[in-house]
């Protein structure tokens, strides 16, 4: 999801602008791409710590209890809306946050709402790893949830405005592939510590690592241009874009500058009711793609994935270690994928990459349900042997690699190019929100959900990524390189959207 900024939006604008590659714009996008890896690392250890038995002991013991049985039903073993709770509690932080978020950006710029968000994610950590009882443990994670909400929204917005615009997948996708960093970490240290009795406050507590890399490294990073005008800091925005463009490109620089002030003061002037706005008719496309990217990104059931693999890993007969490594290895399957989206997002197009994954997703969800209920059985009392739950990680790997090219990076960076400047920032916002609470409701609801479903949850995962990838083919036009200023014209030309658009690039 990534973010959209006020950056070169004005009809006719940027298309003479030659945007150099720097090694300041580099290590610009880098520290803003890092920012991912407090989103990803907390995704990752939350699914391990709640497999380790001290954990479960001391905060859920009648799940630990459940587990123990004789012969439990594997769907139900870790029905627990308490434990969902510890899982979800910061999605609902984290969506009050990224609508707080789109003020502060605005007011104080994205670098200092960046910095925010690390050391709110910093003290949810502290509290995390030190919590005595359920309380504080899921006031932990709340002060975690706002940290990521305010990182999610400011970080993308931050590396829509300052990349250069024909490498623009290519460092939005940046953001995503730290997420997986941040994924696979969590994933290794939860294997070194499962059997340590205090491995879940480690695990817990190490949150805190992550969060003091990209707050630290936030320290040595300007603000957007964008957002230094937008503020009326005419002179710091000059030198800010005079640094990631690179002294040699004055020309360009100048351009650029001058083109920003316009866009800048179009924001401002248009900058009174923008939600309001986003409501209007022309503005039905990139509202409607604006709320179903996020939605259909968390119905692909990837978090479900990340947040449950050694849960469901166990579940399905592995022990608490062989679920752990396997977990870690779907983490670096999708980090893999993500630098593959890198490297071909901007040669063949939002669509393919979003097409190809769906049918791969597609194919592996139906694939593990039909093992699931041809071994374990409706009633969960089947044994599965090692050779089909081996075949069941090795779907799921392929299902994870066809998430880490398509849905992944792509739910970040679509809603980033296809808003006007002047609705860019309240629709993103809106996007960021949305996926927050549809992350909330799935976490806190799956488990109850492979409970009574069986293996039907991932039949119900794999219809909805069957309906999305229909949803691509009918209704995405394709944005691969076109300026984020002349955006407005896909929309018209559209074979669906065209009847609801008029030309405007404001």
């Amino acid at each position: 999801m990534a973010i959209g900024g006020l950056a070169l939006d004005v009809a006719g604008s940027s298309s003479n602008i030659d945007a150099k590659l720097t090694a300041a714009v580099v290590m610009a996008c880098v520290v803003a791409a890092s920012s991912g890896l407090i989103f990803g690392y907390d995704i990752g250890i939350s699914g391990g710590v709640t497999t380790m038995k001290p954990f479960l002991e001391k905060f859920f013991p009648t799940v630990l209890k459940k587990a123990t049985e004789a012969k439990p039903n594997v769907y139900c073993v870790y029905d627990s809306q308490l434990l969902t709770a510890f899982t979800s509690s910061l999605y609902v932080a984290g969506l009050v946050a990224s609508l707080v978020a789109s003020r502060l950006t605005a007011s104080y710029g994205r670098r200092t709402t960046m910095i925010l968000g690390g050391l709110t994610f910093l003290f949810g950590a502290v509290i995390s790893g030190l919590a005595a009882n359920i309380a504080m443990l899921i006031s932990g994670r709340i002060l975690l949830g706002f940290g990521v909400g305010f990182t999610n929204q400011a970080a993308p917005v931050y590396l829509s405005e300052v990349a250069p615009p024909q490498w623009r997948g290519a460092f939005n996708t940046g953001f995503q592939f730290f997420i997986g960093v941040g994924v696979v970490a969590a994933n290794f240290l939860n294997y070194l510590t499962a059997n340590h009795p205090s491995g879940w406050r480690i695990s817990l507590g190490l949150a805190a690592l992550p969060a003091v890399i990209m707050t630290f490294g936030c320290l040595f990073i300007s603000d957007t241009p964008s957002s230094l005008l937008a503020r009326g800091n005419h002179e710091h925005a000059r030198v800010s874009l005079f640094k990631i463009r690179g002294a040699k490109n004055r020309a360009d620089v100048e351009v650029e500058l001058e083109e920003l002030v316009k866009s800048s003061q179009l924001a401002i002037e248009a900058r009174a009711e923008p939600f309001k706005t986003i409501l209007e008719r022309q503005y039905r496309p990139q509202l409607v793609v604006a709320v179903a990217i996020p939605c259909f990104q968390q119905l692909t059931g990837i978090t479900i994935n990340a947040f449950y693999a050694p849960v469901l890993f166990r579940s399905v007969g592995f022990g608490s270690g062989p679920a752990l490594i396997s977990t870690l290895i779907l983490g670096l399957v999708n980090l893999g994928s993500v630098l593959v989206s890198t490297m071909v997002i901007d040669r063949f197009g939002r669509r393919f990459l979003f097409i190809a994954g769906g049918i791969q997703m597609f194919v592996c969800q139906l694939a593990v349900a039909t093992i699931l209920a041809a071994t374990v059985g409706a009633a969960g009392d089947g044994e599965m042997t090692k050779g089909y739950a081996i075949t069941v990680v090795v779907l799921l790997c392929i299902y994870a690699a066809g998430f880490g090219w398509s849905w992944g990076p792509l739910s970040w960076l679509v809603p980033s190019e296809i808003f006007p400047l002047k609705l860019r920032p309240a629709g993103q916002s809106l996007s960021v929100a949305l996926n927050f609470a549809v992350t909330f409701l799935i976490a806190q609801t799956f488990l109850a959900t492979l409970c009574h479903f069986k293996f039907g949850a991932f039949l119900f995962f794999g219809g909805w990524i069957l309906l999305m990838t229909v949803f691509v083919v009918m209704f995405l036009p394709e944005t691969k390189g076109i300026q984020v200023d002349a955006m407005y014209q896909v929309w018209e030309k559209h074979w669906f959207w065209g009847r609801f658009t008029r030309s405007t690039s404001i």
